[in-house]
């Protein structure tokens, strides 16, 4: 794993495939101490360690961890989170609609793969399974998420059924989880379980404008980013 610096307050976390973020509450208490750590997704199965190492690696304390928010349910996202959690005492936040399958009660749902994506998908599955997560919060459309000064949890359903962004309105960041990729530019992501409704959740992102985007899969993009998503976005299924 590979941490990376986006701006000051924001990292991402690289893996072999896939990736996570960490958002900073920072230097609120005084001290010049982050007050609290988001992240958003948590990698694979068995990066504890690895994650723990890298944010003590570069000054940060993983005990501030105060929350991890999933934006679906598949295992490089899901992977390393309730080790996190128990480890560090953090709450685990998830739309309802894909919280059964991170619990482990439900299977994960079938995308309807193009061709061109088969030997795609047959790569991703060498990401090791997420074991059964437990889900604390489940959180719809709209709800606060109490970090980021204001973020916000948006459903985009489509590339699974409980598939969600984050939205930082004030620091114009966004995470998009797998509904938008940007590999190697700003695209439409891949592996939807319902690809006109994960085109549908990609244009209501794009009229957002973010500054920052923050994708399951590629580089984070941080210059001409409304425009780059927004054409992405006018494209055909």
């Amino acid at each position: 794993m590979d941490l990376i610096e986006i701006t000051p307050r924001l990292h991402m976390l690289r893996f072999p495939i896939g990736q996570a973020y960490l958002w900073r509450d920072g230097a609120q208490d005084g001290t010049g101490e982050d007050t609290e750590l988001t992240l958003i997704d948590a990698g694979w199965a068995g990066a504890a360690d690895e994650i723990e190492s890298g944010l003590r690696g570069a000054g940060l304390d993983p005990s501030r961890i105060r929350r991890i928010v999933l934006t679906h349910c598949h295992r490089d996202h899901v992977g390393a989170a309730q080790e996190i959690a128990d480890r560090f005492g953090a709450e685990i936040l998830a739309h309802a609609s894909d919280a059964p399958v991170i619990r482990g009660e439900l299977p994960v749902p079938e995308p309807d793969l193009l061709d061109w994506e088969l030997p795609l998908y047959a790569h991703g599955l060498t990401v090791p399974e997420a074991p059964p997560t437990r889900v604390d919060r489940e959180v719809a459309d709209g709800e606060p998420l109490g970090f980021g000064d204001g973020a916000v949890a948006l459903h985009t359903p489509g590339h699974t059924p409980g598939s969600l962004a984050v939205h930082l309105p004030r620091h114009g960041v966004l995470f998009t989880g797998d509904t938008v990729a940007s590999v190697p530019d700003v695209m439409f992501g891949v592996f939807h379980v319902d690809r006109a409704e994960a085109l549908s959740s990609m244009r209501r992102l794009a009229g957002l404008r973010p500054s920052v985007l923050c994708c399951g899969h590629g580089e984070p993009v941080t210059t001409d980013t409304a425009e780059r998503l927004e054409k992405a976005a006018a494209g055909d299924l």
